[in-house]
Protein backbone atom coordinates (compact mmCIF):
# COMPACT_ATOMS: atom_id res chain seq x y z
CA UNK A 1 0.00 0.00 0.00
CA UNK A 2 1.40 3.40 -1.01
CA UNK A 3 2.16 5.78 1.86
CA UNK A 4 0.88 9.34 1.36
CA UNK A 5 1.66 12.22 3.68
CA UNK A 6 -1.29 14.62 3.47
CA UNK A 7 -0.59 18.20 4.55
CA UNK A 8 -3.22 20.83 5.13
CA UNK A 9 -2.02 24.42 4.88
CA UNK A 10 -4.62 25.47 7.42
CA UNK A 11 -4.18 25.51 11.18
CA UNK A 12 -7.97 25.66 11.76
CA UNK A 13 -9.39 22.55 13.41
CA UNK A 14 -12.40 22.47 11.08
CA UNK A 15 -10.94 23.83 7.88
CA UNK A 16 -12.26 23.02 4.43
CA UNK A 17 -8.77 21.78 3.50
CA UNK A 18 -8.73 19.30 6.39
CA UNK A 19 -12.25 18.13 5.50
CA UNK A 20 -11.11 17.47 1.93
CA UNK A 21 -8.10 15.48 3.14
CA UNK A 22 -10.35 13.45 5.46
CA UNK A 23 -12.70 12.75 2.54
CA UNK A 24 -9.74 11.57 0.44
CA UNK A 25 -8.37 9.44 3.29
CA UNK A 26 -11.74 7.71 3.71
CA UNK A 27 -12.38 7.35 -0.02
CA UNK A 28 -8.99 5.71 -0.67
CA UNK A 29 -8.54 3.82 2.62
CA UNK A 30 -8.40 0.43 0.86
CA UNK A 31 -5.67 1.43 -1.58
CA UNK A 32 -3.61 4.14 0.16
CA UNK A 33 -2.13 4.60 3.61
CA UNK A 34 -2.82 8.31 4.11
CA UNK A 35 -1.32 10.03 7.13
CA UNK A 36 -2.78 13.50 7.69
CA UNK A 37 -0.07 15.68 9.22
CA UNK A 38 -1.70 17.76 11.95
CA UNK A 39 1.26 19.49 13.56
CA UNK A 40 1.81 22.33 11.08
CA UNK A 41 0.82 24.94 13.67
CA UNK A 42 3.38 23.58 16.14
CA UNK A 43 6.42 23.97 13.90
CA UNK A 44 8.93 26.62 15.00
CA UNK A 45 9.59 29.55 12.70
CA UNK A 46 12.09 28.64 10.03
CA UNK A 47 15.62 29.57 11.06
CA UNK A 48 18.50 28.33 8.88
CA UNK A 49 20.90 28.86 11.80
CA UNK A 50 19.29 25.82 13.47
CA UNK A 51 20.20 23.48 10.61
CA UNK A 52 22.97 21.85 12.67
CA UNK A 53 20.76 21.53 15.74
CA UNK A 54 17.26 20.88 14.44
CA UNK A 55 14.23 20.93 16.72
CA UNK A 56 12.66 17.47 17.23
CA UNK A 57 9.49 18.54 15.38
CA UNK A 58 11.55 19.21 12.24
CA UNK A 59 13.32 15.84 12.48
CA UNK A 60 9.90 14.19 12.78
CA UNK A 61 8.51 16.13 9.80
CA UNK A 62 11.51 15.33 7.63
CA UNK A 63 11.26 11.63 8.51
CA UNK A 64 7.56 11.62 7.59
CA UNK A 65 8.37 13.18 4.22
CA UNK A 66 11.27 10.79 3.58
CA UNK A 67 9.18 7.74 4.52
CA UNK A 68 6.26 8.66 2.26
CA UNK A 69 5.84 7.55 -1.33
CA UNK A 70 4.09 10.82 -2.15
CA UNK A 71 2.84 14.07 -0.65
CA UNK A 72 -0.64 15.52 -0.97
CA UNK A 73 -1.10 19.20 -0.16
CA UNK A 74 -4.50 20.79 0.37
CA UNK A 75 -4.46 24.43 1.34
CA UNK A 76 -6.56 27.55 1.52
CA UNK A 77 -5.43 30.91 0.22
CA UNK A 78 -4.72 33.72 2.70
CA UNK A 79 -4.52 37.27 1.37
CA UNK A 80 -3.77 36.08 -2.19
CA UNK A 81 -0.93 33.86 -1.02
CA UNK A 82 -0.05 30.68 0.85
CA UNK A 83 -0.73 30.44 4.56
CA UNK A 84 2.44 31.31 6.48
CA UNK A 85 2.33 27.96 8.28
CA UNK A 86 2.55 26.06 4.98
CA UNK A 87 5.34 28.27 3.64
CA UNK A 88 7.18 27.70 6.94
CA UNK A 89 6.83 23.91 6.61
CA UNK A 90 8.23 24.00 3.09
CA UNK A 91 11.08 26.35 4.04
CA UNK A 92 12.27 23.88 6.69
CA UNK A 93 12.86 21.43 3.83
CA UNK A 94 14.44 23.64 1.17
CA UNK A 95 17.99 22.78 2.28
CA UNK A 96 17.23 19.07 1.83
CA UNK A 97 16.50 16.93 -1.21
CA UNK A 98 13.39 15.42 0.37
CA UNK A 99 11.06 16.96 -2.21
CA UNK A 100 13.41 16.35 -5.14
CA UNK A 101 11.59 13.96 -7.50
CA UNK A 102 8.97 13.30 -4.78
CA UNK A 103 5.53 12.71 -6.36
CA UNK A 104 3.18 15.46 -5.20
CA UNK A 105 -0.53 16.19 -5.49
CA UNK A 106 -1.64 19.77 -5.04
CA UNK A 107 -5.14 20.99 -4.14
CA UNK A 108 -5.96 24.60 -3.37
CA UNK A 109 -9.42 24.96 -1.84
CA UNK A 110 -10.33 28.62 -1.50
CA UNK A 111 -12.75 31.36 -2.49
CA UNK A 112 -10.54 32.25 -5.46
CA UNK A 113 -7.23 30.48 -4.85
CA UNK A 114 -5.45 31.40 -8.07
CA UNK A 115 -2.48 33.15 -6.44
CA UNK A 116 -1.94 30.42 -3.81
CA UNK A 117 -2.23 27.79 -6.56
CA UNK A 118 0.39 29.55 -8.71
CA UNK A 119 2.66 30.14 -5.71
CA UNK A 120 2.54 26.57 -4.38
CA UNK A 121 3.07 25.15 -7.86
CA UNK A 122 6.09 27.44 -8.40
CA UNK A 123 7.63 26.64 -5.01
CA UNK A 124 7.20 22.88 -5.35
CA UNK A 125 8.51 22.92 -8.92
CA UNK A 126 11.51 24.98 -7.80
CA UNK A 127 12.40 22.38 -5.14
CA UNK A 128 12.04 19.75 -7.88
CA UNK A 129 8.90 17.92 -6.82
CA UNK A 130 7.25 15.82 -9.51
CA UNK A 131 3.79 17.31 -10.17
CA UNK A 132 2.07 16.43 -13.45
CA UNK A 133 -0.76 18.78 -14.45
CA UNK A 134 -3.29 16.03 -13.63
CA UNK A 135 -2.00 16.09 -10.01
CA UNK A 136 -3.11 19.71 -9.54
CA UNK A 137 -6.59 20.97 -8.65
CA UNK A 138 -7.97 24.39 -7.85
CA UNK A 139 -11.35 24.24 -6.08
CA UNK A 140 -12.83 27.72 -6.19
CA UNK A 141 -15.68 28.57 -3.86
CA UNK A 142 -14.52 25.66 -1.70
CA UNK A 143 -16.55 26.46 1.42
CA UNK A 144 -19.73 26.05 -0.58
CA UNK A 145 -18.57 22.67 -1.89
CA UNK A 146 -18.17 21.02 1.54
CA UNK A 147 -21.41 20.59 3.53
CA UNK A 148 -21.87 20.93 7.29
CA UNK A 149 -21.13 17.21 7.72
CA UNK A 150 -17.72 17.64 6.07
CA UNK A 151 -18.80 15.91 2.84
CA UNK A 152 -18.61 16.89 -0.82
CA UNK A 153 -21.84 16.23 -2.68
CA UNK A 154 -20.70 17.73 -5.99
CA UNK A 155 -19.84 14.73 -8.20
CA UNK A 156 -17.78 16.92 -10.55
CA UNK A 157 -15.47 17.92 -7.69
CA UNK A 158 -15.26 14.29 -6.53
CA UNK A 159 -14.29 13.19 -10.04
CA UNK A 160 -11.62 15.93 -10.23
CA UNK A 161 -10.21 14.78 -6.88
CA UNK A 162 -10.18 11.21 -8.25
CA UNK A 163 -8.09 12.44 -11.20
CA UNK A 164 -5.57 14.07 -8.83
CA UNK A 165 -5.26 10.93 -6.71
CA UNK A 166 -5.05 8.66 -9.75
CA UNK A 167 -2.30 10.87 -11.19
CA UNK A 168 -0.43 10.91 -7.87
CA UNK A 169 -0.57 7.09 -7.69
CA UNK A 170 0.56 6.80 -11.31
CA UNK A 171 3.46 9.19 -10.66
CA UNK A 172 4.51 7.13 -7.63
CA UNK A 173 4.34 3.92 -9.68
CA UNK A 174 6.35 5.50 -12.52
CA UNK A 175 9.00 6.68 -10.04
CA UNK A 176 9.26 3.18 -8.57
CA UNK A 177 9.72 1.66 -12.05
CA UNK A 178 12.44 4.12 -13.12
CA UNK A 179 15.85 2.50 -12.72
CA UNK A 180 18.45 4.49 -10.82
CA UNK A 181 21.36 5.61 -13.00
CA UNK A 182 24.86 5.69 -11.59
CA UNK A 183 28.03 7.28 -12.90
Amino acid sequence: MKKILAISGSTKLKSTSKFILEIIKTRYSKTLDINIYDEIGLLPHFNPDLEGNLPESIHKLRNLIADSDGILFCTPEYVFSLPGSLKNLIEWNVSTVLFSSKPVGLIVAAASGEKAFESLDLILTTIESTIPNESKLLIQGAKGKVNSNGQIEDEIIISKIDVVISSLISTINDRNRTPTKFG
